[in-house]
């Protein structure tokens, strides 16, 4: 009994030191790199910047690899994810890894790193802002409802689903839109070292492959997850073999991984009903 209270013990310290991983016992190596994926829209912004917050402050990890498969999203989400990945960047190297498609705002984070793989068939660029709005007034019309509108200001319902747009309006948001456009180039213009004057002709929303991009200077070279990983341990100054860390899996919420099922089925996902943010986009909206 008292040689099964030891051993209990000796597991459960073993346990608390963080020495359980991976599904066997395995002693916590100081020659870690951190695997942060970002894939879907991108949002929860929380969440991600909580795990970058985490992957800086241990000690153990030496590098980042930041894995996107991501058409973009919200421009809020998507430049304040960028910031807390360039003060990562700062203090380890962050290398970054395409997957299928790296666009838009998905593109944007990756401006963080210090180089960038991608495959030869990726969807990258996209390099671009939108924004769009529904139109509400046919249908209303036909079930007999109307909207009556009370506002402090001329442009107050800017946008609004239930009138027709002004000329007027339709001007300002696309000196708006420019504004958040030029945000992006300067950032790409930064993270590539690419004059403003350079990109020009490739920021106007288009998609590459990888190949492509890699002529242009928008990636640094042809190769998949593992060709960053093994730059990230050179980078490092680690072995051939580091020990990946990956986040704790988020938790989610029944009705949404249901939702997230059925809608991806259809090209979507519970994202888009969840965290369908209003505003301006960096996002690639095709198939």
């Amino acid at each position: 009994m008292l040689i099964c209270g030891i051993f209990l013990f000796f597991l459960l310290v073993f346990l608390a030191a963080g020495y359980f991983r991976g599904g066997s016992l395995l002693p916590a190596s100081s020659n870690q790199i951190g695997v942060l994926e970002i894939s879907g829209m991108v949002s929860n912004e929380r969440l991600i910047i909580g795990h970058i917050d985490d992957f800086r402050d241990n000690k153990s990890i030496k590098a980042v690899v930041l894995r996107i498969d991501s058409p973009g999203g919200a421009v809020g989400p998507s430049q304040e994810i960028y910031s807390e990945l360039k003060k990562l960047a700062q203090i380890k190297p962050v290398i970054v890894s395409f997957g299928a498609v790296a666009a838009s705002g998905g593109y944007y984070l990756a401006m963080a790193g210090e180089r960038i793989f991608a495959n030869p068939g990726t969807i990258t660029g996209s390099i671009g802002v939108v924004m769009s709005f529904p139109d509400y007034q046919e249908l209303m019309g036909k079930i007999g409802i109307k909207s009556e509108v009370i506002k402090s200001g001329s442009y107050k319902d800017l946008g609004s689903a239930f009138r027709d747009m002004t000329e007027e309006e339709r001007h300002l948001l696309h000196e708006m839109i420019e504004d958040v456009h030029l945000q992006f180039v300067e950032v790409v213009s930064i993270g590539r070292n690419i004059p403003i004057v350079e990109l020009k002709p490739y920021v106007d929303g288009r998609i590459f492959t990888g190949r492509q991009a890699l002529n242009i200077g928008l990636i640094d070279e042809l190769g998949g997850f593992n060709d960053a990983v093994a730059h990230a341990a050179l980078r490092a100054g680690l072995g051939d073999k580091p020990d990946l860390v990956y986040p704790s899996p988020e938790k989610q919420p029944l009705l949404e991984r249901y939702l997230n099922i059925l809608m991806n089925r259809f090209g979507g996902g519970a994202d888009v009903v969840f965290n369908s943010a209003l505003g301006p986009k960096y996002l690639w909206t095709g198939p």
